[in-house]
């Protein structure tokens, strides 16, 4: 996306996601438009799967689908493989191991989170590239977490067992809670890895993740951003591109390159036409299991109010970014987020804006409830949309302050997320472990820690320009009345309190953090920090605002439990869940598709990259970089460069690596088509396709135009 890491304003709209987890991850974007059921078929997992569809469990796939479609059998041991070989970025990607020496592939848009705070007045690492050539100038980057799944376990009726029938919705969630932490916390100790109890189904099941943990890592080769991102805003989400969207990292342990066991080889041919190929990543979220009254909360408030604070921070952001050349590099992760998930939640828009998309969910959940009223033993299960219904009543009512005050809406600051987290520490830390926010529980704790003592840069200019807006943005949506707004404000304009408070905090400073932070509540209730005591003066509302989203979010789980029982009862299990951020393996075939009466190839070469920037008079964004154009002679301009396939993903799956049936990399993905963008809703593949880089522009790429044959030759496995 460029687009296909995780949109922070799609996750800071859903009660889905704790506020640690909006900081943590430090997500760029999410995507998916408008054809999805040009077929007639509401492609979802409550009814017969058609086509490539799915987002599948590693602990479930469909091997039956698979054989009898494709002939090919999946085995254990090429799922464990290709499992352990795949990576998840903290900052919203995907990426695999492709060296045994811990190399790691992923996007150069996902990369943009450390090339942004590597580069300086000296070298924008994220303009202008980076490559080091002996491992020694390898560059560490500042706050960036990988993880590679190691196991799942069912834990579902443990976690179910605790709540009791006539438990309250309050209390049932925080006996969830307090079983979740007590599972994550003993698999911790028992394997050191770090352990999460995932949510899928809406609530149906619970599996045990157990993830290793990489912390050690470092920039080994990027692109310039014109030649990873060519087209820009006006080719994004568009096809056919021409892009080298592709970034190397190394991973390592103990000072030294990690030895690796799992990772996947380089296929000498790479993507061909009509091949089966699999897509091992990490899709964010979707919505396709969500009722007809879930989806018209995203398409009347949620998706709307999203895009107008996203129309805003464009606005604000390009202005900053005008000013000066370090102006622009330092909003240049930032912005590039903001625009691409403006025009993807756009197209999400637009789908649900879509009549006979809404009429066929409408028709399929009316099957659904009667065929469940018309079983004697799925009775209790009608009642379960109205509940749904009526807990998402109370959640919009609430959504406005809660994405204000809890999701920090309001506080667009790096300062102020590092402040509140030393603020909650303080009070959640004493707390047995199954008592506390779900961000602080001791499975937690180590990525928390990592994350808080980051010596990422902060830029004072650019934090005051961003809280000043968002104290804004808030000031205008509450109005001048509000209490609790004019306490924030503190009796002085927004512009003026947001210089005041990135001014006069300390918690920029890492040591002070970690003596707060070690030292506990006397020594942060003693500090009096400005950005700290803001935290603490919204602290009360939004707890409470938070406790009432999870309580809401309690009795559509249980609900949606139920109609996922149904649905499994009437249609069978064999199904997959909506995205959560962790690995899921989709499948498909590289093809091309028709469009207003044309043929669109499955794959663009090297040749097109300078036949598009000539049609347009190498006009930005446009402009072939000068290393390309110099060394165009070099190049065999019939390599494939770019190409499209039908699996099924979304945002998150950025970096996810495309491999045949070997197991070998074919290919990058990097982004999805127009067709795409209403993906988050359900599945088709009339047009909607997956875009990816091919892997043999990526090593033509390195050899002839970077002289990078060193890295080349370690990723092909030449000695």
């Amino acid at each position: 996306m460029e687009g296909f890491a995780i949109p922070i304003c799609s996750l800071q709209q859903s009660p889905f996601y704790t506020p640690a987890q909006f900081a943590i991850m430090k997500t760029h974007l999410i995507a998916l438009s408008t054809c999805l059921f040009l077929c007639g078929v509401l492609l979802t997992p409550q009814t017969t799967l058609h086509a490539d569809e799915g987002m599948w469990l590693f602990n479930d796939p469909p091997r039956k689908l698979i054989k009898e479609k494709y002939g090919f059998e999946i085995t254990d041991q090429w799922l464990d493989h290709v499992q352990k070989s795949s990576v998840r970025f903290n900052s919203g990607g995907s990426g695999s191991f492709v060296s045994e020496d811990g190399l790691v592939m992923s996007n150069h848009h996902v990369a943009a989170d450390c090339l942004q705070k590597l580069g300086d007045k000296d070298h924008n690492y994220y303009r202008d590239g980076f490559y080091a050539k002996p491992r020694a100038d390898e560059k560490q980057c500042h706050d960036l977490e990988l993880n590679v799944l190691m196991s799942i376990e069912d834990v579902t009726d443990r976690v179910n067992a605790v709540v009791k029938s006539g438990l309250a919705a309050e209390q049932a969630f925080l006996a969830r809670r307090k079983i979740m932490a007590e599972i994550e916390k003993e698999s911790l100790d028992k394997t050191g890895f770090r352990s999460d109890v995932v949510t899928l189904y809406q609530g149906g099941k619970y599996h045990l993740y157990r993830f290793k943990k990489y912390t050690d890592v470092r920039l080994v080769f990027a692109p310039e951003q014109q030649i990873a991102f060519f087209g820009g805003d006006p080719d994004n989400f568009e096809y056919p591109r021409f892009d080298l969207d592709v970034a190397f990292f190394r991973a390592y342990e103990n000072g030294q390159p990690a030895k690796i066991q799992h990772y996947l080889k380089w296929s000498k041919a790479g993507a061909a036409e009509n091949e089966l190929i699999f897509v091992s990543g990490h899709p964010g979220r979707t919505s396709r299991l969500l009722t007809v009254a879930e989806l018209e909360y995203h398409r009347d408030y949620r998706l709307p109010n999203a895009l107008t604070r996203l129309y805003r921070s464009e606005v604000v952001l390009t202005a900053y970014s005008a000013r000066s050349e370090e102006n622009a590099r330092r909003a240049k992760e930032e912005l590039f987020s903001v625009q691409n998930s403006r025009k993807a939640l756009r197209g999400m828009q637009a789908g649900l804006l879509d009549p006979e998309l809404m009429a066929s969910k409408r028709s399929e959940e009316r099957r659904l409830r009667e065929a469940a009223t018309a079983n004697p033993q799925l009775k209790d299960t009608v009642s379960a949309w109205d509940r749904i219904e009526k807990a998402q009543k109370v959640i919009r009512e609430n959504a406005q302050r809660y994405n204000l005050f809890e999701a920090g809406l309001a506080f667009n600051s790096e300062l102020f997320g590092i402040a509140r987290t030393l603020l909650r520490a303080a009070e959640e830390r004493p707390k047995p472990n199954g008592e506390r926010l779900r961000e602080f529980v001791e499975s937690a704790r180590e990525s928390l820690e990592f994350q808080l003592f980051s010596d990422d840069p902060i830029y004072e200019d650019f934090e005051q320009l961003k809280l000043a807006d968002s104290l804004t943005w808030m000031a205008e949506q509450l109005g001048p009345q509000d209490e609790l707004a004019q306490k924030v404000l503190a009796g002085k304009s927004p512009i003026q309190r947001a210089s005041d408070l990135v001014q006069g905090t300390k918690v920029k400073e890492v040591a002070v953090r970690k003596k707060l932070y070690t030292d506990g509540k006397p020594a942060v209730d003693a500090g009096h920090d400005p950005m700290i005591e803001l935290a603490r003066a919204v602290d009360s509302e939004a707890r409470s605002l938070r406790k009432i989203i999870e309580t809401q979010t309690e009795i559509k789980q249980q609900a949606y439990a139920e109609i996922g029982k149904a649905r499994f009862a009437l249609s069978g299990t064999g199904s997959y869940p909506d995205a959560t951020f962790t690995l899921r393996l989709a499948y498909g075939v590289v093809k091309g598709y028709e469009e207003n009466g044309r043929r669109i190839p499955y794959q663009t070469t090297l040749a097109g990259l300078y036949e598009r920037g000539a049609e347009q008079k190498f006009k930005p964004p446009f402009d072939v970089p000068q290393t390309w154009l110099g060394r165009k002679r070099r190049l065999d301009l019939k390599t494939p460069f770019n190409f499209v396939s039908t699996a099924d993903i979304i945002g998150g799956n950025s970096g996810s690596p495309v491999v045949n049936r070997n197991a070998e990399v074919v290919g990058l993905i990097f982004d999805g088509n127009i067709y795409s963008l209403v993906l988050d809703y359900g599945f088709t593949e009339v047009q909607a396709r997956a875009v990816s880089v091919h892997s043999a522009s990526i090593i033509e790429g390195l050899r002839k135009v970077y002289a990078a044959g060193k890295l080349a030759d370690e990723i092909v496995g030449r000695p």
